[in-house]
């Protein structure tokens, strides 16, 4: 039997072996007849077009296309031959462990492509974003790393600034002199590479903690700077990096800034003005002689430069949509000196009442605080042009009319919709609504009213006045309390959560002047009475507590209109 057995597998694989045969031969008399059938063809073609008409480039061309297709047709036979079908009949006795030592190691190659394919991928969609600022000292690094912070934080991108001269005072109990910044003194230069080193590496730590953006703040001025952070950044930490270069040839600007770093920055604090500007200017010469600009034919790096604070920007190899944005911001960025007023608008019927939103007019006392209003600002728009920004809401409108300056109304500056809660007081919320009144207090910042808005929808709504605001000097915002709250809390970097609760009482005007990336407050409060709207958030937010826990720090109002509201009105109040 086993005789038997043998001999129909011999017999098998003689079949094998005549069929392969076969097939070898039947390929090789198609592949010879069709480049006859080739040949025949482009002789034709050649007899057709004159045999004296034909030049050497043109034979030259024909036995091109010919070699080039033999090797077409020889690479689709080892692809042929290639196949596990096949080379599972063709293989030699005993080959088997090295053809499955084969088939894992492009199975782990593939893999590997796989892998890196997809980390790519990640890098390029997922992965936090570094900006690494480079250029000389008083060109607006600092500036714009700040103002590019803010915008990146108000649009949900929890970004940071790591700002390296503040890691370098850390190792310095007193600034010496400028010699720290020369290229042979060693002690300084380990000093700032140290401190560069440490700025990065709490930006990593910033970034690995979930956030999504962090912005180095030095000077980067060397090739050798930026290779190293690119490769740490891209091969070690997978992060995106994008470098900003600034260049200022303005010498306007360029003497702003140098004044506003003696007046401001520590390091001159204790030096008299004609010691701080000699240290600076010696300063600048020591960072001149090791600067190395960008180089976009040398270096490979992802990079912007910004001329002049956004008057004219360049991008070079920008990818991603966070970049997108900060290129966008970039290009309307502008370096201005700027005053900014904002106020409430004027006492409404309704601020007495207690009542939220709607659109009531003036009461008598809102009616003085525009005349006030009027007269203090076209004092100073007779020494500087100034314009007016007002909501579409009429309390706001009658509180600008007295104002002599171009206006505008805006309706992203409107009061925040308060929903099905429109024109209600805190009282009758309570009563009608205790649930969505305790949830609101839970949670002031994110909580919409039914049909209504949030605080969120009001910071979404302003983007583009803030972006126009930012490059707009003496303007006066004429708005609502939840408005204005939300554009002080943008100008002056203060954390959202703190925002439905900043305290903007009515007739004052908030001035915001601006040095370097920093906003001065002064409060103007004029001498017209009015009621406070200011409610600070209950200890006792429960959706259980009772009525007289959830209106403990509601505002003092009247029930209704005091009858001598209206009765000699300026005279009581002179």
């Amino acid at each position: 039997m086993s005789l038997l057995m043998a001999l129909l597998r011999v017999q098998g694989d003689w079949y094998i072996f005549i069929w392969l045969i076969y097939c070898k031969i039947y390929s090789v008399i198609i592949w010879v007849f069709g480049n006859h059938c080739r040949g025949a063809d482009k002789a034709r073609s050649v007899i057709t077009a004159g045999v004296g008409e034909q030049s050497p480039a043109g034979l030259h061309r024909v036995r091109t296309r010919r070699r080039r297709s033999q090797h077409q047709h020889r690479t689709k036979l080892v692809a042929l031959a290639r196949r596990p079908s096949l080379r599972r009949i063709v293989m030699a006795p005993g080959a088997n462990a090295a053809h499955a030592m084969m088939e894992d190691k492009e199975k782990t190659l593939h893999g590997a492509l796989t892998t890196v394919s997809m980390r790519t991928r990640r890098i390029s969609q997922f992965a936090p974003l570094l900006i690494a600022l480079v250029g000389l000292p008083a060109r607006g690094k600092s500036q714009l790393a700040h103002r590019l912070s803010r915008h990146l934080n108000w649009n949900g991108e929890s970004t940071k600034v790591f700002d390296c001269s503040e890691y370098r005072r850390r190792h310095m109990a007193l600034y010496g002199s400028h010699d720290i910044f020369r290229a042979d003194h060693q002690q300084g230069s380990a000093i700032r590479r140290q401190s560069a080193r440490e700025a990065v590496q709490d930006a990593v730590l910033w970034l690995k903690d979930g956030n999504s953006v962090a912005i180095f703040d030095g000077t980067n001025i060397t090739k050798e700077q930026r290779r190293e952070l690119n490769e740490y950044c891209l091969s070690d930490m997978g992060f995106r990096i994008l470098f900003i270069e600034c260049v200022c040839e303005d010498q306007d600007m360029l003497e702003r800034n140098i004044i506003e770093i003696l007046h401001y920055s520590a390091d001159y604090k204790n030096m008299s003005e004609v010691e701080a500007v000699d240290d600076l200017r010696k300063k600048l010469e020591h960072y001149m002689r090791q600067y190395e600009p960008i180089d976009a034919g040398v270096e490979n790096i992802s990079f912007v430069r910004v001329e002049n604070m956004g008057e004219t920007v360049t991008a070079h190899k920008v990818a991603g949509q966070k970049e997108s944005g900060i290129l966008g911001y970039l290009s309307g960025m502008r370096a201005l000196p700027q005053t900014l007023y904002f106020t409430r608008h004027g006492e409404s019927e309704y601020n007495v009442l207690g009542r939220i939103g709607g659109d009531a007019s003036l009461s008598a006392r809102g009616q003085l605080y525009a005349r006030a209003l009027g007269e203090h600002m076209n004092a100073l728009a007779s020494r500087e042009p100034m314009s007016v920004w007002t909501s579409e809401l009429r309390r706001t409108k009658q509180t600008a009319a007295d104002i002599r300056a171009p206006k505008r109304a805006v309706r992203a500056l409107n009061e925040l919709d308060a929903g099905i809660c429109e024109g209600l007081t805190y009282e009758e919320m309570q009563e009608r609504f205790p649930q969505e009144f305790a949830w609101r207090d839970q949670d002031k910042l994110r909580y919409r009213y039914p049909w209504g808005e949030s605080y969120i929808d009001i910071m979404t709504r302003l983007r583009p006045v803030l972006s126009a605001l930012e490059d707009e000097h003496n303007v006066v915002v004429v708005g609502h309390q939840a408005v204005l709250r939300c554009m002080l809390g943008y100008f002056l970097d203060a954390k959202l959560d703190e925002l439905p609760y900043m305290n903007i009482p009515l007739h004052t005007i908030v001035k915001l002047t601006s040095y370097g990336y920093k906003y001065k407050v002064e409060m103007i409060k004029m001498p017209i009475d009015c009621v406070d709207t200011h409610r600070q958030q209950p200890k006792n937010c429960s959706i259980t507590r009772s009525a007289s826990d959830a209106l403990v720090t509601v505002p003092s109002h009247y029930d209704t209109l005091p009858s001598n509201l209206w009765q000699n009105a300026p005279e009581a109040q002179l």
